[in-house]
């Protein structure tokens, strides 16, 4: 019998588990867009109520969440603050600029994640006809595994408010975020999910990620701003109707799959230590649950044979020059070191 495939590829690639699909399958449901779904209800007041927010507004996935998110602080002419390498930038192809003529204004990174305060102040353009209007900070943690310190969230966001900027959080891995801070304070993982929620105007939560649901984010943020995102839902083609078959697996997820997380960072690190003396591979020492491995020398051309080696081996990874391995609930240690095994054979050969 073939071993399983060892996915590695991203964190999204889960399978519901047998708990999840029963919670599913016994659903109240009803029609979301009448607003009488009883499972998208329930789940929307949960993790409104979890972070500390007035509303939630359950969506198909984390771009269309960042999408409502933007265009609910932004109108056209306007613009955003945003880091180069920030999902809502980079990777939701361009949906701000094209769907709301929100123009985003994209920063470098520091090596941590954050966005230096110097540029974020020097980014706030003034209320001259010339310029956009700058009207929203966006930050996102965890970026590329990273946790964004908490001191820094708070300088940030205060520097935001007294400016008079929105502040959005691209928290698509905020449980993530909450593990790793928790393990840094001794604090609890919801009461940190909860300080670093309340420093924003708004929060995107992604359940298809970490928390392993198969479909689904939620938009948490005052009332008023959740009824105009409501609309910008409808308009981006968002609502659905019996959503409560997805919406009981997010729910499932957060009260079974957050404490759990932990257990993905325990993978990271396993990983990233099997990987260690590999003289081809840089490895950026993980924070939660992603694992970078840069290729370095002459090994810089090889990644697409890496690659084509390890899908030979049953082991699933994406990247180019730099490779990328996230763990999640479907993966064990033994998948780990079976992953561990086959890049090791690689580069011996």
């Amino acid at each position: 019998m073939n071993a399983p495939v060892v996915d590695l590829r991203s964190d999204t690639v889960t399978q519901p588990t047998p708990g999840m699909r029963a919670a599913m399958a016994a659903a109240p449901l009803g029609d979301d867009v009448f607003g009488d779904d009883p499972s998208v209800n329930a789940l929307q007041e949960k993790i409104a109520g979890m972070l500390g927010f007035e509303a939630a507004l359950f969506v198909p996935t984390g771009t269309q969440s960042n999408l409502c998110a933007i265009l609910s602080h932004c109108q056209r002419g306007d613009e955003y603050i945003v880091g180069q390498m920030q999902h809502c930038y980079r990777w939701e192809a361009g949906g701000g600029a094209v769907f709301g003529s929100v123009q985003p204004q994209p920063l470098e990174h520091q090596p941590d994640g954050s966005l230096a305060l110097a540029d974020i102040e020097a980014a706030i353009k003034p209320d001259d006809p010339h310029f956009a209007r700058t009207r929203l900070l966006a930050l996102e943690n965890t970026l590329g595994g990273k946790l964004l310190p908490f001191a820094y969230i708070e300088r940030a966001t205060e520097l935001a408010q007294r400016k008079g900027l929105a502040r959005h959080l691209d928290g698509a891995r905020l449980f993530n975020a909450a593990v790793a801070q928790a393990a840094q304070t001794g604090g609890e993982i919801r009461t940190e999910a909860r300080r670093i929620a309340q420093r924003f105007d708004s929060v995107s939560i992604c359940f298809s990620k970490g928390l392993g649901a198969p479909v689904g984010s939620a938009l948490c943020g005052s009332r008023e701003l959740i009824a105009r995102a409501r609309r910008i839902r409808k308009m981006a083609g968002g609502a659905m109707r019996q959503s409560g078959l997805l919406a009981a697996a997010a729910s499932y997820a957060l009260d079974h799959h957050v404490d759990r997380l932990a257990q993905d960072h325990v993978l990271a690190r396993r990983l990233a230590e099997g990987l260690a003396g590999i003289d081809q591979l840089q490895i950026e020492a993980p924070q939660t649950n992603m694992v970078f491995a840069d290729l370095v020398g002459p090994a810089r051309q090889q990644s697409a044979a890496l690659l084509e080696h390890l899908a030979g081996q049953g082991v699933l990874a994406t990247g180019l020059y730099r490779l990328r391995f996230a763990t999640h609930l479907d993966l064990d240690a033994a998948g780990v070191d079976r992953a561990v095994v086959a890049i090791r054979q690689f580069f011996a050969r």
